[in-house]
């Protein structure tokens, strides 16, 4: 998918560029960035832009506001943070959280009219922030303006594009995640062109549950039993993808890092048991197909990684999912948990083929047939 580009834009000297950027980041109690990785994959866009003489306005939201104004979420220590990084930054200017205005998720035309003043082109660098439906500093923005896309937002979804295009094959899929909603139509794609689709997190609990297992106390989703059933029989045709469920999990009464942890056949759960990982035989599954794969894509932490008495899987897929791309194979991995997995147990993220800024909108880009909202002003005719 060739969008335009802004190294097409036309002379820049003096002309304003509104740059919508997605620099929505976990801030510290002190104030500080939790992260700033946000901040550096969008510094050589904006260096660009400034360097072409280019007057720069950014806008960003931060967190989930609900149309308020929250303190904790206003962007100044954000803006601190990106001067430091480049002194480019001195002289651009920096909208305030566009998500304290309840027009900005409401697309609401006003809002859309005030955000667009500040630029007579837009600049999207904000991947991210694509989602499947529209909102202001987006999408509607995008329609007023000339518009093109950042740097990194092409690298996205070049990564992406090329993964559901002409993967090396077999193609893998590592998913995991709280919500069967969220995760459906991408299983469901996947189906369609994947070889393989490991699960594991709370969705994989729904799997298990629907194949009439007995989850205990876990966390999994009843009304969604069905639609597990029908996917794993649609798995079983000799043209769809196989669904691989967890054969045993860690289970343990509660999340702690002392708790008494056991790993059981999923035969075996009951009670108040709730699982917290995959086990060492499904571990052992998935690496075989890891191992064997020649494009891994990877969204999500196996177990509850905040504890790292439930990390093993995560850490283990880290490693084969690792070692396979530097036996060839294509990795890209993504997904705000998936990131921060990474930095709490500092496992490298550089040596992976591509690594995405995006956790759902990576999934809804994956997802959908059709490109989202946010893409398609920016789609070169």
């Amino acid at each position: 998918m060739k969008l335009r580009s802004i190294e097409s834009m036309p002379d820049l000297v003096g002309k304003k560029v509104l740059v919508r950027v997605d620099h929505n980041v976990t801030l510290n109690d002190d104030g500080t960035l939790k992260d700033d990785k946000k901040l550096r994959v969008s510094i050589p866009t904006l260096e660009y832009l400034v360097d072409r003489g280019a007057k720069l306005t950014l806008m960003t939201h931060v967190g989930r506001p609900k149309g308020k104004v929250v303190d904790e979420l206003k962007v100044a220590p954000i803006f601190e943070r990106l001067k430091e990084l480049s002194s480019k930054m001195s002289d651009v200017a920096y909208l305030e959280n566009v998500r304290f205005s309840s027009g900005e998720q409401d697309n609401e035309e006003s809002f859309i009219n005030e955000l667009a003043s500040h630029g007579e082109f837009f600049v999207n660098e904000a991947f991210p922030s694509m989602h499947t439906y529209e909102e202001a500093s987006t999408c509607g923005v995008a329609r007023l303006l000339p518009s093109y896309a950042g740097f990194h937002f092409q690298k996205e979804v070049d990564a992406l594009s090329n993964v559901t295009s002409d993967p090396k094959r077999p193609l893998t899929l590592i998913l995991s995640g709280a919500k069967m909603k969220t995760k459906i139509p991408v299983i469901k794609r996947f189906l369609d062109f994947a070889d393989n689709i490991l699960l594991g997190g709370c969705i994989a609990n729904t799997f298990i549950a629907a194949r009439g297992f007995d989850v205990g106390g876990s966390k999994y989703e009843e009304d969604y039993l069905e639609f597990a059933r029908e996917l794993m029989l649609e798995s079983e045709k000799e043209e769809k993808a196989t669904i691989h469920v967890p054969r045993d999990i860690v289970v343990a009464t509660e999340p702690a890092e002392d708790a008494e942890k056991l790993d059981l056949p999923v035969e075996d759960i009951g009670g108040d048991m709730k699982i917290f990982d995959i086990g060492k035989i499904t571990i052992e599954r998935y690496k075989k197909e890891i191992e064997s794969s020649g494009t891994i894509i990877w969204n999500g932490p196996l177990g509850l990684y905040e504890f790292n008495r439930f990390s093993h899987a995560s850490k283990r897929i880290s490693e084969f999912v690792l070692a396979a791309t530097q036996n060839g194979a294509h990795s890209v991995i993504g997904g705000g948990d998936t990131l921060d997995f990474h930095t709490k147990y500092e496992k490298p993220l550089d040596e992976y083929s591509f690594v995405s800024t995006g956790g759902g909108a990576m999934i809804e880009f994956l997802s959908s047939e059709d490109p989202l909202p946010g893409l398609v002003t920016l789609i070169e005719k």
